[in-house]
């Protein structure tokens, strides 16, 4: 699966005031399940994305993080895309600000898919040019555009 096909606007925040890594996770815990018909609880979302936190920082550097987690009560894999208008404080290896979040759930059984759709982001948001469209882009619909371009290659 291309995590390209998982992205979308309604699950695409912009310039969130987040002065917090755990405010930053509250926010896409909201976003992936904003719209759900399944009744995932914005609760676990944010408890999976913590509890793999805990484990080490998912910070990639240059401003990408890509908190993830599993959960039972999921289905299919869901993604949720931030950017935020001043970074915050990742514990990324190269102690920079975050300010560009990919979240991602997948069931809890998906672990080689969930190893894959990871890899996938990694290398598409290893890219200066994506990270640069991200942040430049005025809108949800750019930022999709950004990342489907990317992820397209990976």
């Amino acid at each position: 699966m291309n995590p390209a096909e998982l992205i979308t606007p309604e699950r695409i925040g912009l310039e969130a005031d987040c002065s917090s890594k755990k405010r930053a996770l509250e926010t896409l815990a909201d976003l992936l399940v904003d719209g759900a018909a399944d009744g995932l609880a914005a609760s676990a979302a944010f408890e999976a994305m913590s509890a793999r936190e805990k484990l080490g920082s998912t910070g990639l550097g240059h401003g990408v993080a890509i908190p993830h987690g599993r959960l039972a009560e999921l289905d299919t894999p869901r993604i949720a895309v931030l950017r935020l208008d001043q970074g915050v404080d990742f514990e990324a290896m190269d102690h920079e600000p975050v300010d560009i979040l990919i979240a991602l759930l997948v069931p809890e059984e998906a672990t080689s898919e969930h190893l894959d759709l990871l890899a996938q982001l990694a290398r598409g948001l290893s890219q200066p040019d994506t990270l640069a469209g991200i942040r430049r882009a005025a809108d949800s619909a750019g930022v999709q555009q950004a990342l489907t371009r990317a992820l397209g290659d990976t």
